[in-house]
């Protein structure tokens, strides 16, 4: 028996928990593709599967429907792979323990994978379904979205022949995404020089933060673990002369991190006055964020004997890195009120041997404003002797006057709910944006049910307004003749 099993809509939730026992983070995702390619021919549907393992599943339409125009449902069958402090879940074997508090469905430790296998659950329902009237439907499930939407960078559009595409990728009910930012990741990997290490060590850790998603949550201008390291290092420069034998923050560029951690070495006497710092700053740091990350922990203690440490110079270059470079909101919109317009996140701080790299995710939903942006950090990388690349670009999602689905939307969102719906742009990238280009006749919208803190292991799906958010995209495929 299902741990979902009793939950409504039933076939909804039966295939998000069957895509919960498929282990799929961003990059492994074979299995998740292999299983949507055995749905569809033990259905006897046409599917598509690319190099890049996305996945197109076409059903005609139903009685009534099979002139219609054809529209797309799409999501991404790829997670964010978070998990808790101490958890021992391996994510590329085990499954995502399921559990219900509430009205929400959780995971136990990790994330829960809602974000986006939700949507693909929505699509798999309604292909399964004889009941469900509909016109001729194309899904499209695509892969490493939380990546970079490689699967959306090398898709070829040959396969797909609708017109209006419905993608389920939004994370609050009742709200319609008309727009999104654009986006890239800039990867600095930093000029390092190593030697011996002589003296006592520290380990200096950030944790406790709430994280997030960089794109949903920056607005709540949550505290980013890495840029506090940054500061924590800058203050203990105030004791004496130290280096960094080891340091790491973050685990996914477009998550705000939410832990980080420095091994620092020095004379004890400096080691002694760095702790002391490190208490009182702490203090500062607890104040300063009550508001928004009331169980920040920033603590120094004795750590093992190093072999190497970098010199200083490198030292001093990094820090100055973590303390100067710009993280979280940059502009508001001027047009659409309570809208980021752009924003930078520290998103991972990685060693890996004698290699030093951090990835910084740039957004704004102005393309010339995330080129300016990317070019401030790509100068101060520079000055640092750090050389950066970029990676994952993709494009804005621009706001249409015209537009026929988002009218359907609105219209029968109001009969569903009796509510009027909101219209918003979105920080958050989308792969509107990408699939606008290569569909660009295509008329777009993104929606979804509640989901909160996702890109974390507090990730939670609220079970009512799944059944609503069913509910609305059936009566929207209904009213699509």
């Amino acid at each position: 028996m299902g741990m979902l099993e009793d939950l409504d809509p039933k076939e909804v939730f039966h295939y998000f928990e069957e895509l919960a026992q498929i282990p799929r983070c961003s990059g492994n995702e074979k299995r998740a593709s292999d299983y949507l390619v055995s749905f569809a021919e033990e259905r006897k549907l046409e599917a598509f599967q690319d190099k890049a393992l996305n996945v197109i599943i076409k059903k005609p339409g139903t009685a009534g429907y099979e002139d219609s125009p054809a529209v797309i449902i799409q999501g991404h069958m790829d997670m964010v792979c978070e998990k808790s402090k101490g958890s021992d879940h391996d994510f590329s074997k085990d499954p995502i323990p399921l559990k219900i508090k509430g009205d929400f469905v959780r995971a136990d430790g990790t994330t829960l994978g809602a974000d986006n296998g939700i949507a693909v659950a929505y699509g798999l329902a309604i292909l399964d379904s004889a009941e469900i009237p509909h016109p001729p439907l194309e899904l499209l499930v695509t892969t490493s979205e939380e990546t970079g939407m490689n699967g959306a960078h090398a898709l070829k559009a040959d396969h797909l022949a609708g017109k209006t595409l419905l993608n389920i990728d939004a994370e609050e009910e009742g709200v319609l995404f008309v727009s999104c930012a654009g986006g890239a990741d800039l990867v600095c990997e930093f000029d390092t020089h190593w030697e011996k290490a002589a003296s006592g060590a520290l380990l200096i850790e950030v944790s406790g933060l709430k994280g997030g998603h960089s794109g949903l949550e920056i607005v709540q201008q949550r505290a980013n673990a890495i840029k506090l390291l940054g500061r924590v290092l800058d203050a203990a420069r105030g004791a004496g002369e130290f280096t960094i034998a080891a340091i790491s923050g973050g685990s996914k560029s477009n998550a705000i991190a939410r832990a980080a951690q420095a091994t620092v070495t020095a004379d004890a006497s400096v080691l002694k006055k760095i702790k002391a710092i490190v208490n009182r700053l702490s203090k500062d740091l607890k104040t300063e964020s009550a508001a928004v990350d009331p169980d920040i922990r920033v603590v120094a203690a004795s750590a093992e004997k190093v072999a190497r440490q970098l010199d200083s110079a490198s030292t001093e270059r990094l820090i100055d890195f973590l303390l100067i470079a710009p993280n979280g909101v940059q502009s508001m919109s001027q047009d659409l009120e309570g809208l980021v317009e752009s924003s930078l996140n520290l998103g991972v701080l990685e060693q890996s041997g004698e290699s030093i790299k951090i990835t910084v995710s740039v957004r704004s939903c102005v393309d010339s404003i995330r080129e300016d942006l990317t070019r401030r950090v790509e100068a101060l990388a520079g000055l640092v002797n750090a050389q950066s690349s970029r990676t994952g670009e993709y494009p804005a999602w621009q706001y249409e006057a015209d537009s026929k689905i988002r009218d359907l939307c609105v219209s029968v969102y109001k009969d569903v709910s009796g509510r009027e719906p909101q219209i918003q742009a979105i920080h958050a990238g989308l792969e509107c944006g990408l699939l606008r280009e290569k569909l660009p006749q295509t008329d777009m919208i993104s929606f979804g049910p509640n989901l909160q803190n996702v890109h974390t292991p507090e990730e939670q799906l609220s079970i009512s307004s799944v059944a609503n958010t069913w509910a609305f995209l059936t009566s929207v495929l209904a009213a699509s003749k």
